[in-house]
């Protein structure tokens, strides 16, 4: 190599705005570019010789180390993030690196690429707390929230769903519909999730049984839209809510008003034109029974006063 092209390399790496570096095998360091001086604010100088790890923050130097591993052995080419202390504050570089070796196998030398990705790591960190608020602020409500695939394959799901499903990691279940029961009414349900994928149009709400922790059966009511993208449903994203006491509640009250009205039937009326049997004779008898006991206390009070 001429002098010239000795000069246009040197110019080449001391203006690049990455960071490049060379180690030994011990993580001395051999060369620095100016990049690198200026992130880390020192010299040329003051850093030749002196090792590259100790620029890492303390927590993130026993993950650096163990992947640096791979410096040594085939590929010999390793990727790892560095946290490093700068003049602009604390700063989170990239590195990739490459080992040279003797032909033998042996690693004489390291040099690395580092680029500064501490925006994005910010923006991440940004994005991330958003979503635990956004989460938070899901799992706090009524509702618990969902969505699949148009072939029924969960893609989220809220945990409150998992707890109530007692789903496990293990389990093999990857469809919603593994978790239905035998209710014919599930068919029906099962029908309005079709038709909103077929036709991209929101369905009523409709209900659901499926099994629950220990084959127990759960009630819940569901509320589902189609996501669209280029006239063709991609998603069903919905929520859910649990109706099992609603639903006991309900049968409770159609039971007792099939009871109320066989009562009815077999009712009779007295002179005075008022039912003498069946279930409102039965309440009013029961009403009727603790009101003479108190006018009875009331007469037994007011004639041992006149005594």
């Amino acid at each position: 190599m001429s002098a010239q092209d000795d000069t246009l390399y040197q110019e080449l790496v001391e203006h690049q705005q990455d960071l490049l570096v060379k180690f030994s095998p011990e993580g001395r360091l051999l060369y620095v570019n100016s990049a690198y001086c200026d992130a880390v604010g020192k010299t040329k100088e003051e850093l030749a010789g002196s090792v590259f790890m100790p620029a890492t923050n303390e927590r993130y130097s026993d993950v650096m180390a163990t992947r640096m591993v791979n410096l040594f052995r085939p590929p010999y080419t390793c990727q790892v993030e560095q946290w490093i202390s700068s003049k602009k504050g604390s700063r989170c570089i990239s590195w990739s690196a490459r080992s040279i070796t003797d032909g033998k196998g042996e690693v004489t030398a390291i040099v690395a690429s580092g680029r500064d990705v501490t925006r994005l790591k910010q923006e991440h960190r940004r994005i991330t707390k958003r979503d635990e608020e956004l989460m938070i602020l899901l799992e706090s409500s009524h509702q618990m929230y969902f969505t699949h695939a148009p072939d029924h394959t969960l893609r989220y799901i809220s945990p409150r769903i998992l707890a109530l499903l007692g789903c496990t990691p293990r389990s093999g279940k990857r469809l919603w519909t593994d978790y239905l029961t035998d209710n014919p009414i599930n068919a029906r349900g099962l029908e309005r999730t079709l038709n909103a994928i077929s036709s991209g149009r929101r369905e009523p709400p409709y209900r659901l049984e499926f099994y629950g922790k220990d084959g127990t059966r759960i009630w819940v009511e569901v509320n589902e839209i189609p996501v669209v993208k280029d006239n063709k449903t991609v998603a069903i994203a919905g929520c859910l809510v649990d109706v099992t006491e609603k639903k006991k509640v309900e049968e409770g009250i159609v039971e007792a008003e099939i009871l109320l009205k066989e009562y009815g039937k077999n009712g009779r009326m007295d002179q005075t034109g008022e039912e003498t049997s069946g279930a409102f004779s039965a309440l009013k008898s029961i009403f009727a029974h603790g009101k003479n006991e108190n006018d009875a206390d009331t007469a037994m009070t007011s004639d041992n006063g006149s005594k």
